[in-house]
């Protein structure tokens, strides 16, 4: 009975035994995940300008203010607000009776001095041969010459007057000074102006062209010098070195291109920018002065610079990054030096090498270390468009 016992015994431990193994091999863990699939797109050196945008406003490239210098009353208004007009067309009329007056006045006064010459010059070339011949004496020829000489200052005096009153006369009709588009009349008729000041009448803005003034931050121009002398960037070749263009307000560029005039030598101690002016051409008069607007400026060439999406960089505390897939699907973190963005593009200077694969889209399913699946990226626009066609 014992022999029975133990056997028994030890045919139960032996099912107990096997029936955990197969528990065992029922349990066995899950097989790993895929890597996650990620959008990459192709690393492709390329000639780059590199171009900064800037804000800047627009100012007239002429400014004259239309004043009155003869006092009186303003009589008419001879333009239309908001026209063009050109240099010399009259704009206003002031009571010039006065000045007409005045000018008869000084007329009158240079005819008694042109008759008095007469008469005493006649005196004096009779006296001359008299005083030769002892006919008269000497004191009276030389009073009669003196007499002359005096007749002949007066008429002089006499043609200033006249000019003096032909010259105010003058000013009663008020000119524009230069050529331009006149805004509106800062003085109504009726008005009297000029009554010991240049009263100011309007404003005449020549807008045919335009001066655009827009300021860069101080150690952007050091950074782009720096570069620039350690060879990382070429100078803007040909005419676009000195050209500008400038970007309206609802995002469009202005068909026509303007022309850089200068940079300042000194950095404004109060906001530590640079002040740049370009000249801009506005035939049709489409923008006006006093206009808010972004300048892009070409200031250097890049020789292998990389586009790639603004969303493939990351900002860390290290600076700059991107992720590049390796051929085995491996993620690694790369440091990248940047130039000015453009469009929503970032411009990669330094750290990828041509061909290597960056990854656009799947940046929060990739890490650093770890493994992705890399398939093309094109940009949403472009695969709403195919599927389009």
């Amino acid at each position: 009975m014992r022999g029975v016992t133990a056997v028994v015994v030890m045919t139960a431990l032996t099912a107990s035994l096997s029936g955990c193994g197969g528990g065992d091999k029922s349990k066995a863990a899950p097989p790993a995940p895929p890597p996650p699939e990620v959008g990459v797109i192709t690393a492709t050196p390329g000639r780059a300008d590199l171009t900064t945008e800037l804000p800047g406003r627009l100012e007239a490239f002429r400014i004259a203010q239309v004043r009155a210098r003869a006092a009186g009353i303003l009589q008419r208004r001879l333009f239309n607000e908001g026209s063009d007009v050109k240099a010399g067309q009259p704009l206003f009329e002031i009571d010039a009776a006065p000045y007409r007056a005045t000018l008869a006045s000084a007329q009158a006064q240079l005819a008694r001095g042109e008759a008095n010459l007469m008469q005493a010059q006649a005196l004096a070339d009779r006296y001359a041969p008299l005083a030769k011949s002892q006919a008269v004496s000497q004191q009276e020829a030389l009073n009669a010459q003196a007499s002359a000489q005096q007749a002949k200052a007066d008429v002089a005096a006499g043609k200033a007057a006249v000019q003096t009153a032909q010259i105010n006369l003058g000013y009663a009709t008020v000119t524009a000074p230069i050529a331009g588009r006149i805004g509106r009349a800062l003085v109504t008729e009726g008005a009297l102006v000029g009554q010991g000041e240049a009263t100011p009448l309007a404003i005449v803005q020549q807008v045919d062209k335009l001066y655009v003034n827009f300021t860069q931050p101080a150690n952007e121009v050091m950074r782009l010098r720096a570069a620039l002398a350690g060879g990382q960037l070429q100078r803007a070749a040909g005419k676009e070195a000195a050209q500008v263009q400038v970007v309206l307000e609802d995002g469009s560029v202005y068909a026509h291109p303007g022309r850089l005039l200068f940079s300042d030598l000194s950095v404004d101690a109060s906001t530590g920018q640079i002040t740049l002016r370009a000249e801009l051409p506005n035939p049709q008069g489409q923008l006006l002065p006093g206009l808010y607007v972004r300048v892009r400026l070409a200031q250097a060439e890049v020789a292998d610079g990389i586009w790639l999406p603004q969303q493939a960089v990351s900002r860390t505390a290290q600076g700059d990054t991107v992720l590049v897939i390796g051929e085995d699907g491996s993620v690694t973190a790369r440091p990248v030096k940047l130039g000015p963005p453009r469009a929503g593009q970032a411009l990669v200077l330094a750290g990828l090498k041509p061909g290597e694969k960056v990854i656009v889209d799947g940046l929060q399913r990739a890490r650093a270390g770890g493994k992705a699946r890399p398939v093309p990226w094109a940009p949403p626009g472009a695969a709403s468009a195919a599927s389009k066609a």
